[in-house]
Order: C-alpha cells, then structure tokens, then sequence
C-alpha cells in the first residue's frame, strides 16, 4: 500500500461568486467524496482547506508575499489517501467535487523519507 498526496486545484474566483446554498451543496459533495473513500479504509487524513494568501521563501533569503490572486488556478486543499497504486489513486481523484467546479486534482505519490 502507497500513500498519496491529494492536492486540489480551482480558480478562486470563481468559488467567490457561488450562492451559500451553492457552497453548502458542494461540501455536502465533498464529504460524501471522502467518506466513501474512509469506508474503503484508505483515508489517512482528510485534509484542511487554504488560505489564498501566503508568503514565497526563496533560497537567498527573500520572503515576498505569494500566492498573488491574479493567478487563475491556486491551491485550495489538500488529502491524504493510501491505495495499491497510481492507478487506484487516479480512480479515487476521478470522483472528487473539485472537477465539477472547473478545478483539477493533482495527485502525487508520497515518497516517505
């Protein structure tokens, strides 16, 4: 078994104009999204949502303020799953509510140190 990095994708934008009703829909789809996963015993960690502000460190020293909102797509959450392979994984992120919103996962093995 393999864990993996869910890392989601959207344009914060557009998450701004949806109605309370709207919001409170998709994050009905998202729990339902990861209880079926949790029931299949391969959720380590659900994750947490993000801020869309942050600061960039670079390696000279230099901090500068960051992710800039003129960016389209940002980082808005992340998971942690376990499955047998990428492909599992894959069929996992294939039903994630961000999808049906414009945005993309983005998964990535994770490689224990």
């Amino acid at each position: 078994m393999k864990d993996f990095l869910f890392i989601y994708k959207s344009d914060y934008a557009a998450m701004q104009d949806r109605t309370a009703e709207e919001a409170q829909a998709m994050m009905k789809r998202w729990m339902e999204w990861l209880e079926g996963i949790a029931a299949q015993n391969k959720l380590i960690d659900k994750g947490n949502r993000l801020y869309n502000n942050g600061k960039i460190v670079k390696g000279d020293g230099i901090v500068t303020n960051g992710p800039y909102m003129e960016i389209k797509e940002s980082i808005g959450g992340y998971s942690l799953i376990k499955a047998e392979s990428y492909d599992e994984a894959v069929e996992f992120a294939k039903g994630c509510p961000v999808l049906f919103a414009g945005g993309n996962v983005e998964v990535r093995e994770i490689d224990p140190m």
